[in-house]
Parts: C-alpha cells; structure tokens; sequence
C-alpha cells in the first residue's frame, strides 16, 4: 500500500496571484525574484553562495516550468525540458495569506471565512485583552503593543524587557498575537503559559495564532531567538486529510510546526528539529520507520522566517539550494508505491517591500509511483490533499480534486 508524503517549503510562492491586487502583492515572486536577483549578482554573500540559483533537482522535477506556467516569465537558471516528476501550481482559495490557512487548504479544508486582525495602529490591540492579558498573567506590564518583524521588535524592546520583564507583544498584517520573553530571564515555561492565556482571549477576536517567541542574549545587538518558538492555533477545520486519515487508523507522522498549525489534532508522531536539515532528518527517519497506507506531513520553515521575513536574498537562495542537495535522499528513500508531493503554503519575497508574507500561487511537484507530465493550474491547494487521498485509498473531501 502507498505512502503519502507532503512537504511544504514555507513561503515559497511562485508569484502570479490573480488577486495579490487585493492582499498589496501584484507583482510578488519569492522564486521568481530571488532567481532574477542571483542572475543579476544580487544573491551574492561571500562565503555562502554566488552565482545563478542552482536547483538541478528540483528543475529535474520540474520547478522551472512551474513557476513559467505560474508567471508567464521563464526564469533564469532553471532549463529542464523533460521533468521526471509531475509539476503544476495551485491557486489560493483561502482568505489569507497566512500559514494555517495555506496548510488548512493543502489539507483539503480552504478557509472561507474572515480571521480577525489588528489594525496598523499604535496600540494595536483592544485595551480591553492587553488589560485582561496583565490581571490574567499577573503582569507588571506589556510591551510593544504594535506591527513589527520579529528580529526588530526584540532589538528593539529587548533590553527593557530584561530590566522590567515585561512581555513584548506585537503583531504584523496576519492574523497573529506574537509575544516575545527572553527564555531564560522571563522563563521558557512561563511564556507558554502565557501564550495559552492570550489564546483564550484572542479567540473571540478570531485570531488564528498567538505565537510564543522565546529569544537569548544580553543586550541589543547579541539576541537571538531560539529553536523554541511554540504556536497556539485555532482548530482546524472538520474533514482535513489529517482527520481522514486519523479516522481511517493510518499511521500519522508530523514534522516541524505541523503540529502546532494543526492545533495537535490527528497530528499522530510529531518530530520537530531546530533547522530545514534536522527537519529533512527527520522527514527520512519517518520514511524509514512508517508503515505502509501511512501519512508523512512536514513543514521547512527556515525559508520563511529566517530569510523571507527578513528580507535576505542571499541567504534565501542558499536556503533552497540546501534543499536541493538533499531531495535525492528524499527520492531514494521513498517506496515503490509511494507519493511525494513537495509546494508551499503562501509566498513571502525577500524582494518585496515590508516584511510580510505575498500572496501568490504554489508550486506543486509530485513524483514517487506517478508518470511524468504537467498537471496544469489546480484550481484549489485543496487538490494536494485530495491526489493523497486518492493514493492511500482515503475518503474523499469536501473540496478539491485529483489530479490523478
């Protein structure tokens, strides 16, 4: 029996968005961009990469005809004429260009309706929850309490959150409650808790995370967030691939914050590392020890956080070429009836302006015991979720379709 494998390259979008007018984003392309850049000589950095983007395996599978297909645009570096694998994009239904809905979607259940925001203000949270947040936690005290990055935020606040130990709370253009504490100072434990408060009292504000952000150091210019960071996530919606192959008694393994954008719920055996590699680590330790008809669902969040975010180029490409060199071992060790599906759940371009993430359309390349060929524009992420379940003999969904 199969195996389904999914694994999700956060933010890597391939631009193209019809409606990234109405998110801020026409124009945005993470892969198309950073491709353009290393060409021009932007996506240099001494030491870490130089030269065009150089992904031969995933162009093998057919990443560059994607992203022509996606865009319109043929992207430099990328020449593959025959893909080994099936390739396409799939277009966002959801309304949002966050990560629990782009992972809802992939999992068959699109999110339709409206999640709540904060607005580009300061304060910018009800005086109500930050009052509720204090007597509730026993705080002296927030601070923050405004739209930032993460990196900036803390360079920002840090050392006053050491003198004071005040949590640093903000929030960016997602539906996000993001609260920063120095791990240790603050503690790593107390933060969690926390975080489950702000969840009881974003709830009725439908917020669709409240991230814990534990950070180290000593003063500004030295902190460093950890490997530490927990997401508190809404439920995810009735009838995902999770659920249907949770019910079904299939063997579930979950890698990186799968686990927690799911809210824990059918996430089975979760594994999660402190980088993409210890993450791919772990993707071929489930590949070794999961059972046949089981679900492998994973998450490399580097792309997004560390180089999307911060809007590094360099340091994205140098993200996805790691990747590259190590999809052969991904490929090998896949079974003989097994399906590997590798997209993304939004775009985030480090081209762009801000530090957000774009609204864009999601590569798909699926290979393992499939025939090569194009699978076209999918009119839903959803339809990921459906191919899987087709494979693996799972219930249909509600929405989406297969592209087998």
């Amino acid at each position: 029996m199969a195996r389904g494998v999914i694994i999700v390259l956060d933010s890597a979008g391939c631009g193209g968005a019809r409606d990234a007018v109405d998110y801020g984003d026409e124009g945005a392309d993470t892969l198309g961009h950073i491709a353009q850049a290393c060409a021009a000589g932007q996506g240099d950095r001494d030491g870490l990469r130089a030269g065009p983007l150089n992904l031969p395996n995933l162009d093998k599978l057919g990443l560059g005809l994607a992203m022509h297909a996606s865009t319109g645009r043929k992207p430099p570096g990328f020449a593959n004429h025959a893909p080994t694998g099936q390739w396409g994009y799939a277009v966002e239904t959801s309304r949002g260009k966050d990560t629990p809905s782009g992972h809802w979607e992939i999992a068959g259940t699109p999110v339709e309706f409206a999640w709540g925001y904060f607005p580009l203000k300061s304060p910018a949270f009800p005086s109500e929850l930050t009052r509720e947040l204090i007597a509730r936690a026993k705080l002296n005290g927030i601070l923050g309490e405004c739209h930032a990055s993460g990196t900036e935020v803390i360079e920002r606040f840090g050392e006053d959150h050491l003198r004071s130990l005040k949590p640093i709370c903000y929030t960016s253009v997602d539906s996000v409650f993001q609260i920063a504490a120095h791990e240790e100072a603050f503690g790593l434990e107390r933060l969690y808790d926390l975080c489950r408060v702000a969840r009881t009292l974003c709830d009725p504000l439908n917020i669709g995370r409240v991230i814990a952000r534990p950070f180290l150091g000593d003063k500004a210019g030295q902190f460093q967030r950890t490997a530490n960071r927990k997401d508190f996530s809404m439920p995810p919606l009735p009838g995902n691939l999770l659920a249907r192959a949770g019910a079904a008694g299939r063997e579930i393994v979950t890698v990186g914050k799968i686990g927690d954008i799911f809210a824990h719920r059918d996430t089975g055996l979760e594994l999660k590392g402190r980088s993409n590699d210890e993450h791919v680590d772990l993707v071929l330790r489930a590949l070794r020890e999961t059972g046949d008809g089981g679900l492998i669902f994973a998450n490399l969040v580097d792309f997004d956080t560390e180089y999307g975010h911060r809007r590094d180029v360099p340091g994205y490409a140098a993200c996805l070429e790691g990747f590259d060199q190590r999809l052969p071992q991904i490929q090998s060790a896949l079974r003989s009836q097994d399906i590997c599906v590798i997209t993304a759940d939004h775009g985030n371009d480090p081209t762009w302006r801000g530090y957000d993430h774009t609204r864009e359309h999601a590569p798909i390349l699926a290979f393992g015991d499939l025939a090569p060929r194009p699978i076209g524009e999918r009119a839903t992420f959803a339809d990921i979720a459906e191919t899987i379940a087709a494979k693996l003999g799972l219930p249909k969904g509600a929405r989406g379709t297969s592209w087998l």
